[in-house]
């Protein structure tokens, strides 16, 4: 069910511009960008940004639970453990709480939109975060962050078998893991005549519309401040439910 909240008296919401449209209407709004901050790190580690297509198409698919993978690798103990992070903090925070300070390693990664970071741990460079961030970047989900423990068990694996082992335990533990989609909301806002309020929310309850908010304090007779926000993807057919069933002129904010 849609949670509506409304308040007679909610501080007035400052937008950057603001268009005043004729029937047809047309809806202004903007993607809910998130900024992402390149993290600086010390030689044992590694972080980049580029550029991510998903991330910017307005949905991103993430691990919907923590996830557990163990392996032996030539008497080496490897476990992989996996979660959805939303940021930075929210990654070194899983790190902190999964990482096993008896291990001889915990080596991890993570991709957060455009931002990734990971770390070798001791081990030879590049022979552990980058196999378990191209993992990652392989599996094809977003805001994600995978450790890798490891106790050794007493043979050396060399390069190429530490790349496989840490990449192949990474990538298991992330094949059958549960996912769900998780979808971008579009801020959006509108000045509506009293009279027009009931088929107002009907359309927005129609199209799940979340974070509703009415302001009173237009300074306009018989006028009020609606805003919300909606998934990225239903942005289009809302304007087009608003323009067959609002029949008079509307004004559209977008910040």
């Amino acid at each position: 069910m849609l949670a509506v909240t409304k308040s007679p008296l909610i501080p007035r919401l400052n937008f950057h511009k603001q268009l005043l449209i004729s029937v047809p209407v047309h809806i202004l709004s903007c993607p809910n960008l998130t900024e992402t901050r390149v993290a600086m790190v010390s030689n044992s580690s590694t972080s980049s940004s580029t550029p991510s297509n998903d991330s910017r198409m307005g949905s991103f698919t993430t691990l919907s639970e923590r996830v557990r993978f163990e392996r032996e690798i030539k008497k080496s103990k490897f476990i992989a453990i996996a979660g959805s992070v939303s940021d930075e903090r929210s990654a070194l925070s899983f790190l902190s709480e999964v990482s096993e300070p008896r291990a001889t390693h915990n080596c991890w990664a993570y991709k957060i939109q455009d931002q990734f970071r990971s770390s070798d741990d001791g081990e030879p460079s590049g022979t552990a975060g980058k196999p378990i961030l191209s993992a990652i970047g392989s599996s094809g989900l977003d805001r994600v962050i995978v450790v890798v423990i490891r106790y050794f068990g007493g043979i050396k694996l060399g390069t190429g078998g530490l790349v496989r082992a840490y990449g192949g335990v990474a990538a298991e533990c992330l094949r059958n893991a549960p996912t769900c989609l998780v979808k971008s909301k579009i801020p959006m806002g509108l000045e509506v005549p009293f009279d027009l309020l009931g088929v107002l929310y009907h359309q927005l309850q129609t199209f799940q519309v979340e974070d509703i908010k009415q302001d009173y304090e237009t300074g306009k007779e018989n006028v009020t401040m609606i805003t919300f926000k909606v998934d990225f993807d239903r942005v289009q057919s809302l304007e087009e439910a608003l323009k067959a069933n609002c029949s008079r002129d509307i004004i559209f904010y977008k910040r």
